[in-house]
């Protein structure tokens, strides 16, 4: 009766002897204790947000893993991300012990580089516990940016090779935001010898700095642009206006004569500057609100055709009467005469006018940037608060000069043309003949 008993007895003792045996021999080839890691981080370097690590910009690693008590480390490798230039000049090795971690123990150690590894092997085996602080300093992460990805293993001071190396897993990435090309090529010029030199001179550094001359330039372009939009769609909405106030200027009607009158004098006779504040704030208190790009096209296109109708009034009073009269002699009427054979000529003569009142239109929408449209000299104004430097306004200024320079040009080719035709026609005209009292003389 006791027989099956005491079988079931030998067979759970030897079953529990089994397990125990594999227990330690798992015990025996597992290490007491893996290193874990316990943070990777790069040092922040952006100037506008202190959260934020750029690339290719000076940052550095740290990198921090927990060591057990007995563990033994010999050697720690690290794989710095691929495309990420380090040197290790000023490598700091420590290792963080006591209850708080604030116990700082210098390490002695000697360092090795092959291509992205790091390999630290240490004089002694780190046997006491705590945690093992590497900081590489001068780290370049790649321009692109992205997730950069430390990769660690170490080596314990156990002989067998197979069982002492070992990878850290779960290390943390480092998020990495990429710069433009022109940021790149900023980063790059900072650690030029000659700009380095150049901006040692004050005023050099504040009025023309290389390094904010080619980070200005992207964003200063988009105020640029918005300027050329502006004054793209005012002129030619401004000719319409002016014709009209030019024909009212030239009317028998005294009161369209009066309203023309009034309205030219009024524009003409005050700033550009308080037109717009009138508009950008006057306007609001009334209850009209009207987005910032329109209602700046509207102030500048009315503003224009103010002076553009006195351009075309004057070379419409420069024709000749008998221009007009010949016309009429031949059956057209005032309209007819008008739209074929005085403003055709009207509109050679006031061209190198009309290149002028562009160039002044042009850089008349600077002014806009006190109310908060974002073109060129806004742009610039933006960088200037933020650097403290006037580089920007500079590159703001070259914009300008890229349209300004070529129309003035543009303008005094065809004032000279204008006046050799003019010379021509004086040369070509037949001379009148004598009359019978100067024959007779």
């Amino acid at each position: 009766m006791d027989t099956p008993r005491l079988s079931l007895q030998r067979l759970l003792g030897t079953l529990t002897a089994c397990l125990l045996v594999c227990i330690c021999a798992l015990a025996i080839a597992t290490p007491a204790s893996a290193m874990e890691a316990v943070h990777c981080t790069g040092r922040p370097n952006s100037e506008d947000d202190p959260t934020v690590i750029m690339g290719a910009t000076q940052s550095r690693i740290t990198f921090e893993a927990s060591i057990a008590e007995g563990e033994g480390v010999t050697q720690l490798t690290l794989h710095i991300p691929d495309g990420t230039e380090f040197n290790t000049e000023d490598l700091a090795v420590t290792l963080l012990t006591g209850d708080d971690l604030m116990t700082r123990n210098e390490v002695a150690y000697t360092e090795t580089v092959d291509g992205q590894n790091l390999t630290l092997t240490f004089d002694e085996p780190i046997v006491q516990a705590g945690h093992l602080n590497v900081i590489v300093y001068d780290v370049y992460f790649p321009t692109a940016g992205g997730d950069m990805q430390v990769e660690a293993t170490y080596s314990t001071a156990d002989g067998a090779k197979d069982a002492a190396i070992a990878a850290i897993a779960d290390i943390p990435v480092i998020p990495v935001q990429g710069i433009s090309t022109t940021e790149a090529i900023s980063q790059w010029l900072e650690g030029q010898a000659w700009v380095q030199a150049w901006n040692s001179n004050r005023f050099l550094r504040l009025f023309f700095d290389p390094t904010l001359l080619v980070t200005s330039f992207p964003v200063v372009l988009s105020g640029f642009f918005m300027s050329i939009a502006i004054v793209a769609v005012s002129f030619p909405l401004a000719i319409p206006v002016a014709l009209v106030l030019a024909f009212m200027r030239l009317s028998k009607f005294p009161v369209w004569r009066g309203i023309a009158t009034v309205y030219v004098n009024l524009v003409r006779g005050t700033p550009l500057f308080l037109q717009i504040y009138v508009a950008f704030f006057g306007l609001p208190m009334a209850g009209i609100n009207i987005p910032n790009f329109p209602l700046g096209v509207i102030v500048m296109m009315l503003n224009s055709s103010a002076y553009m109708c006195e351009i075309f009034r004057a070379g419409i009073l420069s024709i000749n009467k008998g221009q007009s009269e010949a016309a009429r002699s031949l059956g057209m009427n005032r309209l007819q005469t008008m739209l074929y054979v005085v403003l055709p000529q009207m509109f050679r003569i006031v061209i190198p006018n009309l290149t002028n009142e562009f160039i002044t239109l042009y850089k008349d929408t600077s002014l806009l940037a006190a109310v908060g449209i974002m073109e060129l000299v806004m742009y610039a104004r933006t960088i200037v608060a933020s650097t403290g430097s006037i580089t920007p306004y500079i590159v703001a200024a070259v914009f300008y000069l890229v349209i300004t320079l070529p129309l003035s040009r543009v303008t005094r080719y065809l004032e000279e043309r204008t006046r050799r035709g003019h010379a021509h026609k004086r040369k070509s005209a037949p001379e009148p003949e004598p009359t019978k009292e100067a024959q007779h003389a």
